[in-house]
């Protein structure tokens, strides 16, 4: 059997410091994993630039000498998606960037600004002889600016950033308004701690604690609690390649294998139903297999290919809030969670925010928590809308620790 997996990167990016554009950076990679299978073995060989299939395949047929097993068939299937909305020139990249630090050192010059305005293309396609041809394009820009005022003592006081598939100039500028016009004013800390953030640096533990061999082997957080109720009844966790803030994506895992309707819940309303599994884990556990391969360019696929989202609520963050403040952390650092599932967060800076607005800068503070209760009680919900971040952000309960 032989089959190619094809990967396109095209970066436009614009670097800003100290308030200066001072480069313009083009890069293109292209590259080529190409797979021969013979004998229930997989030979594999991992190329950057482009080659023919007639010697990428032989290499990759020389390969099968390290005997690797991969004793699966190969997929079958044809689909093409593109999500690209816009796709900017590189003058208009650079015109973009020009513009957007005119505008900002402009109208905050106690601020040093450095970051880059980027534009990522991506294309993607996986082929075998079987018939399988699937193909991914994808196109975003993003605006990412990190801020120190001139009073500061701190390296950098925080970060701000925007990525759109249509970029609007002036989203980025209201986000810039809410993080800078609020720097210089001091606010308290609340009594109830609720955490405003984006929540995909809080799944790590997670998605470690659902990986179907750890499941099975009982090293896992949730080993054991297949089927129970761990977490808040609010609480939904699905693999998902559909998400409008799913960015560059494949909708296809490293075997070729597609998920009906593209995604699958592996948590739902506080219940773990299953872990996730390629093809090798599912044959070894006898567990489900839930097309979680991740492509190895190089080597034979691996499991971990989950892009995981929580389900939205039907409320808006500040509707979630019903009236409470949050806390929102901008710079953090040193913290995370420990093997027991204990999480620490030491904050460096952060605001106090109504749920969409700023209302002022917190002293510097540490949040503490753990996985269970994160998900479980102290889970309040996603936001339906995208204040603060440009993007789907969580709120949930925590305590503060020692600084």
């Amino acid at each position: 059997m032989k089959e190619k997996f094809i990967s396109i990167n095209t970066n436009s990016q614009v670097n800003i410091e100290e308030n200066k554009i001072i480069s313009f950076d083009k890069s293109n990679l292209s590259t080529y994993s190409f797979r021969v299978g013979e004998d229930g073995l997989l030979g594999v060989h991992y190329q950057e630039g482009e080659m023919s299939d007639e010697e990428g395949y032989a290499r990759a047929r020389k390969n099968l000498e390290l005997k690797r097993p991969y004793p699966f068939e190969l997929e079958t299937g044809e689909r093409h998606r593109d999500k690209t909305e816009r796709e900017l020139t590189d003058k208009e990249i650079f015109d973009l960037a020009e513009e957007a630090l005119s505008h900002l050192h402009s109208k905050y010059p106690d601020f040093r600004l450095n970051g880059n305005v980027r534009q990522r293309k991506t294309e993607s396609g996986q082929q075998n002889e079987r018939g399988l041809n699937y193909s991914q394009k994808d196109c975003s820009v993003h605006a990412d600016f990190s801020f120190k005022h001139k009073d500061s003592k701190d390296i950098s006081d925080g970060w701000f950033g925007i990525g759109l598939r249509n970029f609007d100039v002036d989203k980025l500028y209201a986000m810039a308004d809410n993080y800078l016009s609020n720097f210089e004013r001091e606010a308290e800390l609340p009594e109830e701690i609720i955490v405003q953030i984006q929540y995909y640096g809080f799944l790590g533990k997670l998605s470690e604690s659902l990986d179907a061999e750890k499941l099975s082997l009982g090293t896992s957080l949730l080993s054991g609690k297949i089927g129970e109720k761990v977490f808040s009844d609010k609480f939904t966790l699905c693999h998902d390649v559909t998400d409008a803030e799913c960015w560059h994506n494949n909708f296809f895992d490293g075997e070729g294998v597609v998920l009906p309707g593209d995604k699958l819940a592996y948590i739902e309303n506080g219940v773990v139903l299953r872990g996730y599994s390629d093809k090798r884990i599912a044959q070894k556990y006898g567990v489900e297999h839930t097309g979680s391969a991740w492509r190895n360019y190089a080597d034979i696929p691996s499991n971990g290919n989950v892009n995981f989202r929580i389900t939205r609520s039907e409320k808006t963050v500040k509707e979630l809030l019903d009236k409470r403040l949050s806390i929102v952390p901008v710079r953090y650092s040193g913290g995370g969670f420990n093997e027991k599932g204990e999480y620490v967060m030491p904050v460096q800076m952060a605001y106090l925010c109504d749920g969409e607005k700023f209302l002022g800068r917190l002293p510097e503070f540490t949040l503490v928590s753990n996985m269970f209760d994160m998900f479980g009680r102290d889970f309040i919900g996603v936001g339906s809308d995208n204040p603060v971040f440009n993007d789907k952000q969580i709120l949930v309960r925590m305590k503060l620790g020692h600084t």
